[in-house]
């Protein structure tokens, strides 16, 4: 439940609040930030050494984000700066805690994902109810939707994540974070571009 907590049913309200709050770019180097966390709580709960390379990455992976993804529309909103570092901070967390723990026996990576996101889930339903209530009609087109994140956005990605953990050490797996506003900074251009 902690794992699926900070790995999702924090990270993720976080993570949108950021992007409403903040021009995509900001709140994408904010979370830029997630690979100076996991090597700050790794030398804390897996005692390893704190290495300047990993600060030095980090701090290098934070500025080629901002650089690839701020522009001219970069603003600081508290509550947004609040959040972005908050959801990196989570997720970091739970990236450091899943190492330490590792998977149970007999479990494998898709179980270890699904668990954490079933129990994400059920964290994130009456505040979902409270706030949103149940929706009053879901087309195809949301269900479509709705599957491809769950099973691609989420199970699927999860998955690779938790075996990436297990046979890497954390820090350089965090590192892979950085990917992600890149990709999205490149699927943007391109997209953009097309006609």
């Amino acid at each position: 439940m902690l794992l699926g907590s900070l790995n999702m049913a924090a990270f993720f309200p976080l993570l949108l609040v950021a992007a409403q709050r903040l021009p995509g770019g900001v709140a994408a180097t904010l979370g830029a930030v997630q690979p100076i966390v996991v090597a700050l709580l790794a030398t804390i709960i897996l005692h390893e050494r704190l290495s300047g390379w990993r600060l030095w990455w980090g701090l290098t992976g934070v500025a080629g984000v901002g650089m690839v993804v701020l522009g001219s529309d970069a603003a600081l909103d508290p509550l947004g700066v609040l959040a972005g570092l908050s959801g990196a901070a989570s997720m970091g967390s739970g990236v450091v805690l899943t190492k330490k723990w590792g998977r149970p026996e007999h479990a494998s990576a898709i179980s270890l994902a699904g668990w954490q996101l079933t129990s994400a889930g059920l964290v994130l339903l009456i505040p979902a109810l409270v706030f949103d209530g149940i929706p009053e009609h879901i087309n195809a087109g949301a269900w479509t939707g709705y599957a491809w994140l769950g099973f691609a956005g989420a199970l699927l990605t999860y998955t690779i994540w938790f075996a990436g953990i297990r046979h890497l050490s954390v820090t350089p797996t965090a590192l892979l974070g950085l990917l992600s506003p890149l990709t999205a900074a490149l699927l943007g251009v391109l997209i953009a571009a097309s006609p």
